[in-house]
């Protein structure tokens, strides 16, 4: 699937774009490896690291139509990883984050189809599964614009997907870091939003090797949804720190209690296998499709009516032993 191939990644030099790098130089041999980013120092750094024949460091923003076409030229796969993806800044910048993640989603699209791209998998979140604020309501925008473009591409190779999943341990804007950094300046407690809450959790490396293996699955349309355990964020606090007293200080504006990513309105599109979840396009694309069976030869069934895959029902929760465990896996502690 992946060698001698040439690969972009957009937002590439993110917690994703470095791990996914360095996953498939350790596995594959691609012709080319482009991380495209508009951060000149984070590809300098990255560059450093990853300096081998097959790298590529293209400077850009995906609200770049004309520099996107450029480099997607001869490209065979496109992950798409960049976005504004912080709640509060999304609130206060709202027209910022629709020309990143709604404008640079459609530009993405329209450079791979123009440029006769095989597959794109755009990355999504839980946030975007039934909305509250302007973050998860432009990624539920960008997933329909992906979905969608099945129809759009015609005759055109290019399959379009998305992969959603929860909190990444550890990533940038992740709750691991704060905590870490609060237990380094022995803080008198760690402040918790809500004892009741919930989230989704995965390691980096997960998240990549989900993505890898639903480039193989990929029929076009699909939404890739991992199963995935969830955690207390009362527990991952007394993980972090079993002495340290906790505070609750409220939820901030735009946050939910509890994560979705499968809602029960999409149920009747909704298909489960092994190890994750597949949402159906909502419309017939231009083509039949067996999304039951996918290009692997997994096989799925429907899910229940009224199904929701959600972080406070979820049946998989995290001990706080196994919290350390995947914290430290992650790279944290």
């Amino acid at each position: 699937m992946f060698e001698g191939k040439s690969i972009l990644i957009t937002g590439g030099t993110g917690s994703f774009g470095k791990k996914y790098v360095e996953t498939i130089l350790a596995n594959h041999d691609p012709r080319r490896l482009i991380v495209y980013s508009r951060d000149e120092l984070k590809q300098y750094e990255m560059a450093q690291h990853f300096d081998r024949q097959c790298m590529r460091y293209f400077i850009g923003d995906v609200r770049d139509r004309d520099r996107l076409m450029q480099a997607v030229k001869g490209v065979d796969l496109i992950i798409h990883a960049a976005a504004l993806k912080q709640v509060p800044a999304a609130e206060y910048n709202p027209m910022e984050c629709i020309k990143t993640n709604i404008h640079g989603a459609e530009n993405v699209i329209h450079a791979a189809m123009e440029n006769n791209v095989d597959r794109v998998i755009a990355l999504s979140t839980d946030k975007a599964a039934s909305p509250i604020n302007l973050y998860g309501a432009t990624k539920l925008v960008s997933d329909k614009l992906f979905v969608a473009a099945n129809n759009y591409a015609g005759t055109n190779r290019t399959r379009f997907s998305v992969v959603r999943y929860g909190n990444v341990v550890g990533s940038r804007g992740s709750v691991v870091p704060f905590f870490r950094k609060k237990i380094a300046q022995q803080a008198k407690f760690l402040p918790i939003t809500d004892e009741r809450m919930t989230r989704f959790w995965i390691t980096l490396q997960q998240g990549v090797d989900f993505v890898l293996k639903n480039f193989e699955r990929m029929q076009g349309g699909e939404i890739f949804v991992p199963k995935i355990p969830s955690v207390k964020v009362v527990d991952l606090a007394t993980a972090m720190a079993p002495d340290m007293p906790h505070k609750t200080i409220g939820i901030r504006p735009g946050e939910k209690l509890h994560e979705v990513m499968c809602p029960a309105d999409d149920s009747h599109l909704t298909l489960e296998f092994d190890d994750h979840y597949v949402i159906t396009p909502t419309t017939q694309l231009n083509r039949i499709i067996d999304y039951a069976t996918n290009l692997l030869g997994e096989k799925g069934k429907a899910v229940e009516p009224g199904f929701e895959f959600h972080s406070g029902t979820n049946p998989r929760f995290l001990a706080t032993d196994e919290i350390v465990a995947m914290n430290a896996e992650a790279g944290e502690q």
